[in-house]
């Protein structure tokens, strides 16, 4: 049977969707050899390396991470006694990663499966992305000096992550706090939905100036944002239009959401009317008696 292991036709996976996506990618692949990469169109958002096979082939994936929306396949020297290094892919606007366990039988590729890996256990993983706004990076490099990676802000749900850094990457902004939440030199993979669900778990409005707030709002927000996205995580990420898990089943956590995609419907605490505002292109959406 075919496993979806991505995300998605319509929007960007954020943090909950890609850490989904990198633990079952993790335990689909950790420890295995890639026994071939065809790469059959190399116009991602950087073109794919012409020789990025001879550098895949014969190497072990020893681990599958995260950081911000990047997966990191880190893979072990290969047997020319080339160093090791991880391959950096994003999924864009319209990618997915599908996995097919050895023995099943895998269907003729489609238009968009630009890439694939086959794994010596047998596994296949393609690579589908219709917008080809993905990335597939060789770094010769274990750590977070990549260009890529480099001016990342903190994770969220790591220790870094806290209101005294939260509030001097904040200090003197004026800028809308949701629009802040969204700066991924701020804090990396807080995206619309989750950001719109902390702001209401904190209490906060989304026009607030980020600069304004103060260190109790503050630690309120950095708990709210480590909830939510844990709440995300446990509920497999958010399925509004193409995203699946593993198995093909949705994701739910849209259905337990307090504030997202429910302009004029009652509060779940207070029962005053959802509004809905633009901010930076993109939907925000808030409880004007809950936030303040």
């Amino acid at each position: 049977m075919q496993q979806t292991v991505g995300v998605t036709k319509s929007s960007m996976p954020e943090l909950p969707e890609v850490e989904v996506t990198v633990r079952s990618l993790r335990a689909a692949v950790k420890g295995q050899i890639i026994q071939a990469f065809l790469c059959h169109d190399r116009r991602l958002r950087q073109p794919v390396a012409a020789g990025l096979s001879r550098t895949l082939v014969g190497r072990c994936v020893t681990d599958v991470r995260r950081r911000a929306k990047y997966l990191l396949l880190i893979c072990d020297d290969s047997p020319g006694n080339k160093p090791g290094g991880m391959l950096i892919l994003h999924l864009g606007m319209s990618g997915s990663l599908r996995v097919f366990p050895p023995g099943a039988d895998v269907p003729p590729r489609r238009k968009h499966d630009h890439l694939e890996f086959l794994f010596d256990h047998g596994a296949l993983v393609r690579y589908h992305d219709p917008r080809r706004f993905g990335l597939c990076v060789w770094a010769h490099t274990l750590d977070k000096t990549h260009k890529l990676l480099a001016n990342l802000g903190p994770e969220p749900l790591a220790g870094d992550f806290h209101a005294e850094g939260l509030r001097a990457a904040l200090q003197g902004r004026t800028a809308p706090i949701k629009n802040a939440l969204m700066d991924a030199h701020v804090v990396v993979g807080v995206g619309n939905i989750y950001a719109s669900e902390a702001l209401f778990r904190a209490g906060i409005r989304p026009d607030t100036p980020a600069g304004r707030l103060g260190g109790v709002r503050l630690a309120r927000l950095v708990e709210a944002i480590r909830a939510t996205l844990e709440d995300a995580i446990a509920a497999g990420g958010s399925s509004l239009r193409d995203y699946a898990q593993t198995d093909g089943s949705d994701g739910w956590f849209q259905n337990d959401c307090f504030v997202y995609g429910r302009a004029g419907e009652p509060c779940r605490c207070c029962g005053a009317p959802i509004r809905q505002l633009r901010q930076a292109g993109r939907a925000t959406f808030f409880c004007p008696r809950c936030q303040r």
